[in-house]
Order: structure tokens, then C-alpha cells, then sequence
């Protein structure tokens, strides 16, 4: 698959990107899904963004995410900047996590789609891009790909993410059911697959991402750099009279979001015994303090700002070895 590279001197609106010199290694950035927690990864991405001095799809070879993390994986891939990113998530996921009803909350999400998408499909990236889904009939993940080069079989048949567009797989990935309805999409040979929220499968998804660049891409192992981002670990909030009242609403918030937590650190575990050998970065860090409690549907702008500033301190205490990573000039 044909990408921009950084070395083709191109420009991103004022700023020429930096040079960088062909150094044979493959860059993976994967983002854990966490609902308007992406707040936190954001933070984390926007300083990545500042070191390397240029967007980010001019530094990684493949973008992996799921639910939350798909959005702004897709958003990187089609050439977005973390701080274009960050000005789309203010302006759409207060609304979409305000609204009361799953029926509602689907449709906020299809519109935000709709608008910031359109018809993009997955040809349109300027690097590799995967968006995790989970099948709702028979339980197994179904992974949007851009390139062929990230199939580990059927290449002959292969079509960019199944002939879906970007939009349509992002709804299904951020699909977090109960509190949105299941999602249906259309492939291009015409099958019909009810899908939900890519982090039933696997909300950290740096396993299938290595998985692509070793075993589709036929990257070498020690030619790898992995940069994994969560969306930080939080106290549960203190529910209100009006959470109290809707006590089995308050349970499932709790179930879904432990559901997810224990998915992210088995496929954390299970990366660091399957792949012990590729060198990775983890980033996602807890927070304890009462004040930075918060859930997956957190629709508080002041406090949404306060997660994308601890994760831009979560990058301050990894900074040099991501420089090592990314630009190659230790510190």
C-alpha cells in the first residue's frame, strides 16, 4: 500500500514536516476504546504530535482502534491533526453522551459520522488503518483493514474495509450496547453482520495490530516499534439522586466499564507473553484522587479537560523513550 512518508517533504498547513531519514523500522500506534475518555488519549497524542514536529500518520506505518480510540484512529489516518481531533471531540461528545436513550445516543453518533466522515472510505487514508467491531450473532471480532498487505489470508477477495465506509464501521466500533442499539453494516459482497462495540473483543487492540505488521505485513519483529495508548484508570464516580433512582442503570454503567477494563489488561497480559520480544510502550496511568473520578459517558467539558491533561503528563514521564521510538535521537 502506497502512504505519505515522512522524507517526501510534504506540508502540513504552515509547517514543513521534518526530514527523516529511512531507518527500516515499522511504526504501530493502538488506541484503547473508553468513550468520552479519549479525552486522556488525546492529551497523550497531542504532545506526541509536538516532538515529532508533524501529523501523526507521517510517523506510524499502521493506526489501530477501537470505539473511541477508532475515531481517532481514522481521524489520524485520513490526515487530521491532534488538535483538529480534540476540536471535533468538544463539539460532538457532550452531545452524544447527554442523550438519555440508546436510541438517542445512536443517533448522535450517526450523525457525528455522518458529518465528520461522509463518504470516506477506507482507500481514502494516508496510512494503514484497522477499526475493531464485534459480531454480535456469532461473538467474534470483525476487524476493518485498509490494505491488503494487513490480511493474514483470503488476499484474492480482499476489499478495504469489506466495502464499508469509515463512518458506518466507527459507529459499529463505538457500538457499546446497551447504552447504543446494535449496529448493521453491509459489506461489498453483500452480507449483512450486526456488529457492536469493538471493545467487547478487544478494547486495547495492540494484539491484532501486531498481529497485522508480523504475520499480514511481514514485518520483522525486531523492526518493530509499538506505541499503545489507553484512556487512563479513574474512581468510579459518586452517583446523584437522579443515579440513585436508576439503580440498574448505575450497575450496567459499572458492568460495562469493568467488562471493559478486565478486556484491556488480558490483552495487555497477553501481548507482553505472545510478543515479549517487540518493543513497546504502554501508556495509561491511574488516577486515584476523588476529583478525577469519571466514567466511559462523561459529558463535563471541565472535567474532559482535566483527562487530556493528565495525559499529556503521562507523556512527560515517557518522553524520552518515545523520542528514541519515534525520532530515533535518544536524550
Amino acid at each position: 500500500m502506497e502512504h505519505a512518508r515522512l522524507g517526501d517533504n510534504q506540508v502540513s498547513g504552515d509547517t514543513l514536516s521534518p526530514i527523516y531519514q529511512a531507518d527500516g523500522l515499522c511504526r504501530v500506534l493502538s488506541l484503547d476504546g473508553g468513550g468520552a475518555k479519549g479525552f486522556y488519549t488525546l492529551g497523550v497524542l497531542q504532545e506526541i504530535e509536538g516532538m515529532i514536529k508533524c501529523p501523526l500518520y507521517q510517523r506510524f506505518d499502521l493506526v489501530f482502534g477501537t470505539s473511541t480510540g477508532a475515531i481517532i484512529a481514522a481521524l489520524i489516518s485520513l490526515g487530521y491533526q491532534v488538535e483538529q481531533i480534540h476540536g471535533l471531540y468538544k463539539e460532538h461528545v457532550p452531545r452524544v453522551m447527554k442523550a438519555r436513550t440508546p436510541r438517542a445516543k445512536t443517533a448522535a453518533m450517526a450523525a457525528l459520522t455522518h458529518e465528520v466522515f461522509g463518504e470516506k472510505t477506507f482507500s481514502d487514508g494516508k496510512t494503514g488503518l484497522g477499526i475493531v467491531a464485534t459480531k454480535w450473532i456469532i461473538e467474534r471480532p470483525m476487524i476493518f483493514k485498509s490494505s491488503a498487505a494487513q490480511a493474514h489470508g483470503r488476499t484474492g477477495t480482499f476489499t478495504p474495509g469489506f466495502g464499508v465506509k469509515v463512518a458506518d464501521a466507527i459507529r459499529a466500533s463505538c457500538s457499546a450496547y446497551p447504552f447504543f442499539e446494535r449496529t448493521t453494516v453491509v459489506t461489498a459482497s453483500g452480507d449483512s453482520v450486526e456488529l457492536i462495540d469493538g471493545g467487547y473483543c478487544a478494547n486495547n487492540p495492540t494484539l491484532y495490530a501486531i498481529a497485522d505488521a508480523v504475520n499480514g505485513m511481514k514485518k520483522d519483529p525486531t523492526n518493530l516499534r509499538v506505541v499503545s495508548v489507553g484512556v487512563g484508570t479513574y474512581p468510579e464516580p459518586k452517583p446523584g439522586w437522579r443515579m440513585r433512582l436508576a439503580k440498574r442503570y448505575l450497575v450496567s454503567v459499572q458492568l460495562l466499564q469493568k467488562t471493559l477494563e478486565i478486556n484491556t489488561q488480558s490483552m495487555e497480559q497477553l501481548r507482553t507473553i505472545l510478543f515479549h520480544d517487540i518493543q513497546t510502550i504502554r501508556i495509561s496511568d491511574t488516577f486515584e484522587k476523588p476529583e478525577m473520578a469519571t466514567d466511559l459517558l462523561e459529558h463535563d467539558l471541565k472535567k474532559l479537560n482535566i483527562l487530556r491533561q493528565r495525559g499529556r503528563e503521562s507523556f512527560a514521564s515517557r518522553e524520552r523513550e518515545l523520542r528514541a521510538f519515534l525520532i530515533g535521537i535518544p536524550t
